[in-house]
């Protein structure tokens, strides 16, 4: 029983017996004849306070059992989901068991600074460290230093080709940090200097600050802007990521589109996490061309929908977006059901090795740009609540099982490492070789083998 409960069913009973003393004085006294003249003896007095007191401690045992939640971010998608399930709204500074919290706050609560730990009953929507990964150089560095902890284990998925490029972990372009890399890539630019990069600022979303050069002296422009705006020494430049640019992407009607995928981490230790099958496309409104001339065009480069919905084409009603399923139906009818499916696996696979790579959006928009959006996100919020707050029961960090499967929803189970564990520790890495090498060695391309998802 939580302190505060027994404290106030302590008061409680102590009112009770002060009731009985009282009324043993009485007794004999013309008040206490009269009392029971009426048919209100002290017993019956004595026996309804105890049952008053019965059903306020059921009350506050009910209470007791009911999930405390706090949040920083009013969306209603999030509120109308802890009320539905009638949980109880504390205030910050008062005991609660879920708090949804934006990444500011995450950040503050769980600086060294404050060194805040969590109660066995307390849980946040966000690992603490998730800038490890979500932070654009961060992610680099870690995927890096993933794959030479790999090479150093020997591990058949850090093997390469002869030119020494990665098979199975080459899912990350050829990436540098500015200013701090900026030799090595002038080095690397100068092998192909009719190649085209992107830059993207490391600690901005939504498309904010990002921008595409395909000549060395647009990069020195941009120093020098950099040093007459806020920036005095490259120390305390902003840091950027530099990428070479994928320029033949997959099209769809000519448009260049991204993915939005959702995927929930229960745990990292052992590492389990789940897909949400109602993920969605999000478009260019302008068709891609490769010209120069049109580097400078965001909407034909750059998907981010805060980018995108200032577009004269930009559709309000549907906000240029297509559900997964869509997209699977579409690539499946045009490149065929094998194709299709090996590669939803290796996007299943690319998320599962940025997992282990530290233990992805940090902050997934909660934001509906269309009624779908709200439906798809409400149920995106729910589904998440069902499986990190099993049964609606106040958490307790010591439950560490997976959930049936009918309580997932649109989720489905990713990856479990217990699960995989259990089935032999190397059976994922035996199977992605001998499904992914191909007659040169390489990734193999045959659109007519099946590739299956039993690295899970």
């Amino acid at each position: 029983m939580p302190q505060s409960l027994w404290e106030e069913v302590t008061r409680k009973r102590s009112d009770i017996r002060n009731i009985h003393k009282e009324l043993d004085r009485k007794v004999g006294s013309s008040e206490c004849q009269q009392s029971c003249q009426e048919g209100e003896g002290h017993e019956a007095r004595v026996s309804e306070t105890e049952e008053k007191l019965d059903v306020t401690v059921g009350s506050m045992w009910i209470m007791a059992g009911k999930v405390k939640w706090v949040t920083d971010i009013e969306k209603s998608v999030l509120i109308n989901n802890f009320e539905k399930r009638g949980w109880v709204q504390v205030a910050e500074n008062e005991d609660w068991n879920f708090y949804w919290m934006s990444v500011q706050t995450i950040r503050n609560v769980f600086s060294v600074e404050t060194g805040y730990r969590l109660s066995d009953d307390q849980i946040v929507n966000h690992f603490p460290n998730h800038y490890e990964l979500t932070r654009k150089d961060l992610m680099v560095k870690n995927i890096k230093r993933y794959r030479k902890e790999l090479e150093k284990e020997g591990s058949p998925l850090a093997e390469k080709d002869e030119n020494g490029k990665y098979l199975y972990l080459d899912f990350v372009p050829v990436t540098y940090m500015l200013p701090a890399d900026y030799n090595l890539f002038v080095e690397e630019f100068r092998k192909n200097p009719s190649s085209t990069w992107i830059m993207k600022p490391c600690g901005k979303a939504q498309g904010k600050g990002i921008f595409l050069i395909n000549k060395l002296s647009q990069i020195k422009k941009w120093s020098r802007d950099s040093k007459t705006s806020s920036f005095v020494s490259q120390s305390t430049k902003e840091a950027y990521v530099i990428s070479l640019y994928i320029n033949n992407p997959l099209l769809i009607g000519g448009k260049k589109f991204d993915l939005r995928l959702y995927v929930l981490v229960s745990t990292y230790r052992p590492l389990r996490c789940y897909m949400y099958k109602l993920g969605f496309c999000r478009f260019c409104t302008v068709k891609y061309t490769r010209s120069t001339s049109e580097l400078d065009n965001m909407f034909v480069h750059l998907t981010n929908v805060a980018i995108q919905k200032h577009g004269e084409d930009y559709n309000h009603i549907h906000g240029g977006k297509w559900t997964v399923s869509n997209l699977r139906l579409y690539l499946e009818s045009t490149r065929g059901k094998e194709v299709t499916n090996k590669l939803f696996d290796e996007i299943h696979w690319i998320i599962v090795q940025s997992l282990k790579a530290v233990a992805v959006n940090a902050s997934p928009s909660l934001s509906s740009s269309t009624a779908s959006d709200r439906v798809l996100k409400y149920g995106l919020v729910s589904d998440t609540l069902n499986i990190a707050v099993p049964g609606g029961m106040v958490p307790d960090c010591r439950w560490n099982k997976s959930p049936p499967k009918e309580v997932l929803g649109n989720y489905e189970i990713l990856y479990d490492e217990e699960l995989a564990q259990g089935d032999g520790a190397d059976r994922e890495l035996r199977t992605r070789s001998s499904q992914s090498l191909g007659s040169k060695g390489g990734r193999s391309r045959d659109p007519g083998r099946t590739i299956s998802t039993s690295w899970k």
